[in-house]
């Protein structure tokens, strides 16, 4: 269906009159030009039009958006779009993560919206779907029908202390620090010296998970306080060296790292 393209400036314009702060530029009837071409004529325009409009580029992660797109939005999706089931969920995750390095305030890696609520995955599942796009610094896009949210839904997308990762001024992707069989370890640094750290079970039994000092940057002999992000509650032991944690399938647990000493 006809689009932007060979419009960029009028539509540019018109978006700027409506007051628009985001634009999602899809990558339908394309004409067969190269994103790498087609995208910075949209940018220029919005430059032009003279608003502030958060720029996402979609051409669902066919030309490596990741290696070009800090210079022409401030968000490129690295993945086709997503489904609402678990396969769908953490193929894109695992493929969002090898950009991992290419994330940085101003330009953020986007493996597609969210589907929390939608019914076709767990409670667990949904939570382990927002704490990785969380910890991943992803774009947080409601992708839901908010006339029928649920509470377990809210509860999920509300989450302050998760969204405050995501939202964390240092903008460092977290990436997949250790990998054993069927459970993950996704760590990344925040501000203030802390580090977010995820412990998930991608398998179908329940299993204990551990976190390493040396395999999430800090220093084997140094003492943590562990803040629990679903339960909301930080937890009576100090660790040192790991921090270790039993969950059921499809589940995971997220916690921030503050060193005490």
């Amino acid at each position: 269906m006809p689009g932007s393209l060979g419009h960029e400036e009028q539509d540019a314009k018109t978006f700027a009159s409506w007051g628009i702060d985001y634009l999602k530029y899809d990558n339908c009837n394309n004409d067969g030009s190269r994103p790498t071409l087609r995208y910075p004529v949209m940018t220029r325009a919005l430059i032009k039009a003279g608003r502030p409009i958060f720029f996402s580029l979609c051409d669902w992660g066919d030309m490596h958006p990741a290696l070009w797109g800090y210079t022409v939005g401030k968000s490129w999706r690295t993945t086709n779009d997503i489904s609402d089931t678990w396969e769908s969920m953490v193929s894109r995750a695992d493929q969002n993560e090898v950009y991992a390095d290419f994330a940085r305030p101003g330009g953020w890696n986007d493996p597609d919206m969210l589907e929390v609520g939608n019914g076709g995955m767990t409670k667990n599942e949904y939570i382990i779907h927002f704490s990785i796009w969380a910890i991943s610094k992803a774009p947080l896009l409601i992708g839901c029908d908010m006339r029928n949210i649920t509470k377990d839904t809210m509860e999920i997308l509300a989450n302050k202390e998760v969204i405050a990762v995501n939202q964390d001024k240092l903008g460092v992707q977290a990436k997949k620090v250790r990998m054993e069989g069927d459970w993950e370890v996704w760590a990344g640094p925040l501000s203030q010296y802390k580090i977010a750290v995820l412990l998930l079970n991608r398998g179908s039994w329940r299993t204990a998970i551990t976190a390493h000092w040396d395999d999430i940057g800090i220093t084997p002999a140094t003492s943590v306080i562990a803040r629990d992000l679903w339960e909301h509650k930080t937890l009576k032991t100090r660790f040192a060296g790991n921090l270790t944690a039993t969950m059921d399938s499809h589940s995971c647990k997220m916690y921030i790292l503050k060193p005490v000493s």
